[in-house]
């Protein structure tokens, strides 16, 4: 397994109160992994402290052997693209303007912008769908085409790694395959690093090849969905009982939560009620 990114004793939280402490992590490089765990639990926080957005107490974050924190800004964003939780652009702002943004780490006095930053925009673009909205303001566009301009952007960084907190939030279901869809692409045909974190653990196994579990500071497991994703899992790291079959599209694991609700299955119900 190629290491995309690895982190060494590492401990993150907030003012005294620890999330993370000695957490050792290997990320796979080429792969999409994905965070999971009950709300709370850090995901965020830990995506946050890879992508160099917050400084841990103690321990490193590695990218190539090499600690973020010691990095310039410049060479990490050369490396890492992150997209954090429901970004805010200022208003009026295009989305050609957007997307434009992603080469500035490429830019300084002695580079100015060039033929190959206007390509790399372009193919930014096309490659998300939102060259036909280019003169169109972000703040007016549906929550999946700004969703997909701010991936154009994180594109036109044109980094290996791509990280993205909860990527399909507030979107409709129809939106959410939209982006998950576009990210596979980007793995499976150019080879991007996707490290992301998803609340929708089907959603998750369908799409990740490496899944983290996350519970009270530690990683509870990691791996494939096939061989992580069960009952046994979900009842500790989400705290709730389900069946997991088979997803009969993908194959996938596919969790099936119990709970109230309308059931025409007589044998169905009394296992719920018997659970």
């Amino acid at each position: 397994m190629k290491t995309s990114i690895q982190t060494k004793e590492l401990s993150i939280g907030y003012h005294d109160h620890l999330l993370f402490e000695n957490l050792n992590l290997t990320i796979p490089r080429g792969e999409i992994s994905v965070f999971v765990g009950s709300n709370g639990c850090g995901k965020s926080t830990l995506l946050r402290s890879v992508a160099r957005l917050l400084k841990p107490t103690d321990g490193s974050v590695l990218l190539e052997g090499k600690d973020v924190h010691r990095m310039s800004s410049r060479e990490v964003a050369k490396k890492m693209g992150i997209l954090p939780q429901s970004p805010i652009s200022p208003e009026g702002l295009t989305v050609h303007d957007l997307v434009k943004q992603g080469r500035y780490p490429h830019q300084s006095w002695l580079k100015r912008w060039s033929e190959e930053d206007s390509e790399k925009v372009e193919e930014a673009m096309k490659a998300t769908r939102v060259d036909e909205l280019r003169d169109r303001p972000v703040d007016e566009l549906s929550g999946g085409q700004r969703q997909r301009a701010w991936i154009a952007m994180t594109l036109a960084q044109d980094t290996d790694i791509i990280l993205l907190d909860e990527p399909t939030t507030y979107l409709d279901m129809t939106h959410q395959i939209e982006i998950l869809d576009l990210l596979f692409d980007l793995n499976e045909k150019h080879g991007r690093t996707i490290i992301m974190v998803l609340h929708d653990i089907n959603l998750a196994s369908r799409y990740a090849h490496n899944i983290i579990a996350i519970k009270d500071g530690a990683v509870f497991n990691q791996g494939t969905p096939e061989s992580i994703i069960n009952c046994e899992l979900v009842r500790a790291v989400f705290g709730m009982e389900c069946q997991v079959a088979t997803d009969p599209l993908f194959g996938t694991p596919h969790c099936i939560p119990f709970g109230k609700g309308r059931c025409v299955i007589p044998k169905v119900n009394e296992a719920i009620s018997g659970a």
